[in-house]
């Protein structure tokens, strides 16, 4: 992520609160959060995302739940104790979160992006949301929800994008200079679902990666260790990068993680590693989001089992494995930087919408073959200013 304050790289998690997961703003309990951020602060990390469960915040479209207001703007505060001293990235418009639905009753089937009443509704949120908190020194930015191409599946691309648009302007007034961004997963970049990958590489701060070898299907196609499941990051990175509109727009790889559920436990912590290492080669990858912080809590019974595992921390704030790999690696990091790989050879994408990993088979067969390429697409393979800006030589067709 491209940090507000600084340049360099950035490392963090997507906060899972240990006791009440993301119930907490109805069960508050800011002891075990402050146990939880100092947890966290201790691995390395420098941010955390939260998230604000729609129906929770927003139980009315005129009405604003003044309580959970005031419980997120004491979260910043903990996230600013002398202990913690952890940025916050704030998703608003949580209607899915951990595969669970949490859409207000009150949208009554109607569409939250082309409903022109409910927008004017989100828009009411972001205002308080802002008011409350958007001078915070802790504050980074708006996120404008979770994954909104999944509960929006049936939303047009451009209909998608000119909402992004709006709301990100919207954010960018209401809260001027914040790392604002829209969260979307990998449907956009692959099958441009809700959301266009020309309007997630172009709209708010950053391109907003989410990549998880298990939803993306890579780990079934390409095994465990397999190279597509070792690059994905760097692959999407680099796709982001194709429909950039200029060379290194910063990129936010937001969520990543890996459970037991697709792979042995023990696996997952060199496999995080060599991920952030691989992500980071691509230019601009400004920040590296782990999902999650920690573990849910097995009382809670209705998350699929992929869920509880995440984490790198339990509920009881004990490092996991993976945890204590990320905090060397990070310790690593900052004091020898991943250089950004010069990929002066391109792939150029084939023609359709569909940038999944059909095209991705080829950019990883290069990779197997110790060429770590750029992507190009068709559109722009006479663009003799745009690949030279990015460096690029060598265009290989599929």
């Amino acid at each position: 992520m491209a940090s507000v304050r600084d340049e360099a790289p950035r490392f963090g998690v997507n906060y899972v609160p240990s006791r009440h997961w993301w119930y907490s703003w109805l069960e508050w309990d800011p002891v075990s959060i402050l146990d939880d951020l100092r947890a966290v602060s201790s691995l390395g990390m420098d941010h955390i995302r939260v998230q604000l469960l729609w129906p929770v915040f927003q139980p009315d479209p005129a009405v604003v739940n003044r309580t959970a207001l005031g419980r997120l703007a004491a979260l910043m505060d903990l996230a600013d104790h002398p202990d913690v001293r952890l940025d916050v990235s704030v998703s608003v418009l949580d209607g899915w979160l951990s595969g669970l639905t949490f859409l207000p009753a009150w949208l009554k089937g109607r569409s939250m992006i082309t409903d022109e009443d409910v927008v004017r509704a989100e828009l009411l949120l972001f205002d308080a949301v802002a008011e409350h908190v958007g001078g915070h020194p802790r504050f980074l930015g708006f996120d404008l929800g979770n994954e909104l191409s999944v509960p929006n599946g049936d939303v047009t691309p451009d209909a998608g994008d000119t909402w992004a648009e709006r709301l990100l302007g919207h954010c960018e007034t209401i809260a001027p200079g914040g790392f604002h961004v829209n969260g979307v997963d990998h449907l956009p970049w692959f099958e441009a679902r809700t959301f266009s990958p020309a309007g997630a590489a172009t709209q708010g701060r950053a391109s907003v990666l989410h990549c998880y070898p298990y939803w993306t299907g890579a780990i079934e196609r390409y095994g465990p260790d397999g190279t597509g499941v070792l690059h994905l990051g760097e692959y999407m990175a680099e796709l982001a990068e194709a429909y950039a509109e200029r060379p290194g727009r910063p990129k936010w790889l937001q969520e990543f993680g890996a459970s037991p559920v697709e792979r042995p436990a023990e696996s997952i912590p060199a496999w995080a590693e060599t991920f952030v290492r691989n992500t980071l080669s691509s230019q601009g990858v400004r920040g590296c989001t782990w999902w999650g912080s920690h573990d849910i809590d097995r009382r809670y019974t209705a998350f699929v089992e992929y869920e509880y595992d995440l984490g790198l921390l339990t509920v009881d704030n004990e490092v996991k494995p993976t945890g204590a790999r990320l905090a060397h690696l990070i310790e690593d990091l900052r004091a020898n930087p991943v250089r950004a790989v010069e990929r002066d050879v391109a792939l150029v994408l084939p023609d359709g919408r569909d940038k999944g990993l059909e095209a991705a088979d080829r950019f990883f067969s290069l990779i197997d073959d110790g060429i770590r390429p750029a992507l190009v697409l068709p559109e722009h393979v006479h663009d003799a200013s745009r690949l030279a800006a990015r460096g690029i030589r060598e265009l290989i067709t599929y």
